[in-house]
Parts: structure tokens; sequence; C-alpha cells
């Protein structure tokens, strides 16, 4: 829907929020329902043979074994805990068990380098870190070693949680419920660790408040798909704070939480499990959408581009036709059904962030019946400040504020927000924290507008950070200062917003070529040594040095070579040679096109 710049608004607040009690955390629930609905089922996770079920009551006598195992490795209150594994129930336990006993969780990606390893031990002050697999502890055993203050390694998969509990004794087990009731909703619950636009990552303070505060606002706007029967399948990574939300507000209400196994598996535990509300990233859809167009040949295309055009009909339309509707049902029979099928058969709800969804993908997912509902927000936040409500969903926009958030767009069309999603700070780092709050509002450092009914669209990004189609994070300038590194590179610009992967533009030095000419024996104008196999070998030593310092999501997967240096007479370089990315963007726009089309 266009927006009526007349009529826009510069501020909008969401309804009253539902409270949190000071004593409470994030655990209480689980202590609770151990009590009221011991039998009642939670959790789900594959065995290799099917689906076992988990009660509340086993997952809280789990939980608490872990966590008396935890305070007999010496972890107090406040200790930080670091967990680097993909998502599995092992995950969701050993979450809760840190809390319950004061501690703190540090996620980290399963795709990390060790050097953003390193950083994230040394920074956040970690005692105990735990890999899931023998590929991410090899990873995580090289950082620690650099890190003196880590005590000890346990890894998932060689028996480390088993080990892990079988060091508590009595005494252990009763001091959970102690730590447990002690703490608050004050507390610091997890430092999670952001991208920043240069150097290291951020770590985000978030507290037990603001993560429940947070699961507690998004189940009311999203209650509809929190029912009796409903159930989510997670397969997005739970060191994300979108995915490990998510998780907390089903927790909150009693709503089964299914771990896929793996994304190659995903297919074939969509069909056992049959979830239906699913948390995604842009980036899935289109993979849905593209192998379903791809798998359309000859007669079978037409009918698929049928169904595409009536689903952007459909979604165009407040009151379609009978000619409309019977297009869409002959649509349904012969393409959208079996596009539900591929989600499991019951799937009637996504919701997706981390990147914007192509209007096209909005209207064809809901036309299958499937409702994908945009939402907005940063680690900084805990993930969502804005959601588009179930039913009333407007394509192109984030939603509306959830209840107690406000939302208000600053002269220069930054976005500010305030409410108790907002977190405490970035851990040791007074001047970062500084910079983004004023008058108690947070600096989002995105752009966006506001309609007359307070649905917020995102218009641009204030800051330099990337986000990939898949919900990644990227800070180029780390990359970028990298890539400079070899000689031969003149200037480097990483792209990839709304991408599917990360890629580059490069130039190259004038001189350092004539020299690599001479060296190789070469001759040719300069645009066709670029090209030179020998060149291509120089620029990939370069890439794979830039790509060394980060994780697989991060890393640069594809670089155009430029003819010509990046020029300050076209406006594309300041004075002081930092790069102008909108101009260069729309000067090397069909460079940019390149990198994703070959």
């Amino acid at each position: 829907m266009a927006v009526d710049e007349a009529r826009a608004r510069t501020e909008v607040s969401g309804p009253p929020p539902v409270a949190v009690n000071a004593d409470e955390n994030l655990t209480s629930s689980l202590w609770e329902r151990e009590v009221s609905r011991a039998d009642g089922v939670i959790l789900k996770h594959h065995d290799g043979s099917g689906w076992r079920d988990v009660t509340w009551g086993e997952a809280a006598e789990r939980v608490r074994t872990l966590a008396a195992g935890l305070i007999a490795s010496g972890i107090a209150p406040g200790d930080k805990v670091a967990l680097m594994s993909t998502t599995r129930i092992e995950w969701t336990l050993l979450d809760l068990a840190i809390l319950s006993v004061g501690a703190v969780t540090v996620p980290i990606y399963e795709t990390s380098s060790v050097e953003q390893c390193v950083w994230i031990l040394s920074d956040s002050g970690t005692r105990l870190a735990i890999a899931g697999s023998a590929d991410e502890a090899k990873v995580l055993a090289e950082a620690c070693d650099r890190v003196p203050g880590v005590t000890e390694l346990l890894v998932i998969d060689e028996g480390g949680l088993d080990a892990l509990a079988q060091r508590a004794g009595d005494a252990e087990r009763e001091e959970v419920a102690r730590r447990a009731a002690a703490v608050k909703a004050a507390d610091l619950a997890t430092i999670v660790y952001t991208s920043g636009t240069s150097g290291n990552p951020k770590g985000c303070l978030i507290t037990h408040y603001n993560l429940l505060w947070t699961a507690r606002q998004a189940g009311v706007v999203l209650r509809t798909i929190l029912k009796q029967d409903d159930a989510t399948l997670l397969f997005l990574t739970l060191a994300h704070v979108f995915t490990r939300l998510i998780q907390f507000m089903c927790w909150e209400n009693d709503v089964p939480i299914g771990y896929a196994r793996s994304i190659d598996l995903l297919t074939d535990d969509l069909q056992t499990f049959r979830p239906t509300f699913l948390l995604s990233v842009p980036r899935v859809f289109e993979r849905v959408y593209t192998r379903a167009q791809r798998m359309a040949t000859g007669a079978k295309r037409k009918v698929f581009d049928f169904a595409v055009a009536t689903a952007e009909e459909l979604g165009k339309t407040a009151s379609p036709s009978p000619l409309l509707r019977l297009k869409h049902a002959v649509a349904d029979r012969l393409v959208y059904s079996k596009i539900r099928h591929a989600f499991g058969g019951r799937v009637h709800t996504c919701v997706s962030g981390g990147a914007p969804l192509a209007p096209h993908l909005a209207y064809f997912f809901s036309a299958c019946g499937v409702e994908v509902l945009e939402g907005w927000g940063l680690t900084e936040t805990t993930a969502p400040c804005t959601v588009n409500p179930p039913g009333a969903p407007r394509v192109g926009t984030v939603g509306t504020p959830l209840p107690g958030v406000e939302v208000r767009i600053d002269s220069d069309g930054e976005i500010l927000v305030r409410g108790g999603n907002v977190f405490n700070g970035y851990h040791n780092n007074p001047e970062a924290t500084a910079e983004v709050f004023e008058d108690g509002w947070l600096r989002t450092g995105d752009l966006g507008r506001l309609d007359a009914d307070g649905y917020l669209a995102i218009t641009g990004r204030k800051k330099e950070i990337i986000v990939t189609a898949g919900g990644k994070n990227v800070a180029p300038a780390l990359l970028e200062e990298r890539l400079k590194v070899h000689p031969l590179v003149s200037q480097a610009m990483v792209v990839g917003d709304n991408r599917p992967f990360v890629g580059a533009l490069i130039t190259i030095d004038p001189d350092e070529l004539a020299a690599h000419a001479e060296r190789h024996g070469l001759s040719g104008p300069p645009s066709e040594l670029i090209r030179h196999e020998s060149v291509r070998a120089e620029i990939d030593k370069a890439v794979a040095h830039a790509n060394s310092v980060v994780s697989r999501a991060e890393s640069i997967r594809n670089v155009v070579v430029l003819e010509r240096d990046f020029d300050p007479d076209h406006d594309e370089v300041t004075p002081s040679l930092k790069l102008r990315r909108r101009v260069i963007a729309q000067h090397f726009a069909a460079e940019i096109e390149q990198l994703y089309t070959r």
C-alpha cells in the first residue's frame, strides 16, 4: 500500500504491555509447569528413528541436573558460559541450566572463525565453553587455548553433558532451587555479539526482563498462532536473538518446540513433524519459490506463471471477484497445495525477519495459504520492535509496534525506539553505548517511515551493516581492509544487502598490475590483464585472506574486478578516500548484478 506522505506519522506506540514482575526470570515458567503440567509435552527432538516428546517434568529434571553440574564445576552467578552449537534440544536445555544458576549465556554462531571466537571469549570473560560437535569443538578449542580465562571445554557429541551432570550431588541439586529463585528480572541473562560497522563485534547486554518482556508482548500479537494444537520447528540458529526470542515466546505460551536435525534434512523433518507455524528468513522463501519455478518446465511453467500472476492479483485486492476466486481455486489445486505440502501440510503462518521480503514472495505464499508476517528489530532490541499482525499484514511494511514499544522517526529519517525490549548497552564499551542512546531513545541506525495507520516501512540503513537475504549481519569494513592488504588490490567494496551471499567489487593498483605482468611475462592492455588467470589467482588469495577471520555466512563468495579505480571526480570516494557506497552501487549496478547472475 502506498504511503500518503501528507498523512504519514512521525511517532507511534503499541498498546499497553503485559507486565513482568521484578521477581520473575526466564526459568520461572519451567518450575511452575513442572508442578502444574508435568506430563504436558513442550519439546520434541528426532533421535534418528522418530520424534521423541519431552514433557515439562522431564525438561525440568534435565535442566536441574545440568544446572547442578554447572554449580559443581564452580560456575557462580554472573559467570559467563559460551555455547557454540547448531540448533538442537541440548542448546535449549543448556541455556536454561545456565540461566537457572544465575550465570550468563554467551552464544557463538556455529560458523564463527577462530578469531571471532577468541574475541568473544576474551571480551565476555567466559569461564566455561561448550561446543556441539567435534568440528565446532576444533574451532572453539583453538580459541580457548588463546584465552587464559576459559577453564574448560565440553563437547555435547562426546558425552560432555552427561559428564557435567555426573559431577553433581544432592547438595548441588538443592542449590539449583535456591539459585533459580534468586535470579531477578533485572539480572543479565545473555551477551549476544553483533557485527559493528568496523572492527570487532559488540556484545549486547540483554537481561531476563528484556527477553521475558519481549516474549510476552510478541505472544500477545501472535496469539492466534499460539493455540493448543500449534507447534513450531526451529531450524535457524539459536545463537541469533530472533530465534531465541521465538523459543521463549513458545515456552511462555506452552507451545511445543521441535528441533530440525539439519538444513539438509529439513524437508524430511517438515513432512514428519508437521508444524503449524515457522520462523524463517527471506532466503528460505526464495529457495522454495525458486525450486518450484525451476521444476516447472514446459507446459507446467505456464501453470506456475498463472499461479504467480493470480497470487499477485489476489494480494492487491481486498474483495476478489468470482472470477479471481475461481482462478485461485484452479491455482490452488495445481500449484499452491504442493507448496503447502512442502511445508508439511499444516503450516498456516510464517514469521519472517532479518531482511526484507520481496513483495511477490509475500503475495505468492499468502495465496498458498501460508501467511508471512514480516517483522523488524535489532539484537539491541531483543529482536522484534514491530511485526505485521496476523490477518492484517501490509506487504512492504514490517508491521506495527509491539505492546509497550514506541517508534519515532527522527528528522533525518532514522528510526528511534523505546520500550522494555531495549538492551542495557554494550559490554565493556561505554562509548558505543553512549552513541546509540539519546534521551532514553535507542538510535537504531535504520531509516524508515510510518504510514497513517502506524505501519513501519524500512527505507534504508544509516549504518553500513550489510544484512544478507539469509538475515546474517555483515560488517563490510573488516573484509574490505583485509582485501586491500594484497598489493594488487587498490580499493574494495563489499556488497550483499538483501542478497543471497556476500560479494565484492575490487579495483586493481595499476603499478602493481604492471609489475605482476612483467614478472609473469604478460602483455596487453590493463582491461585484458585483470582477467588473466594469474591475476585471478592472486585475487583469490586476497579473498581467502579476508574470509579467514569471518564465518562462512559472512564470507565473500564472488568478486568482480573493475577496469578502473573508484574516483573522487566521480564522487565515488571522499577526499580522504572513504567509500561513497550508494554512489558506487549506482555507478556499478550492472557489475553488482553480475555477481549474482554468473
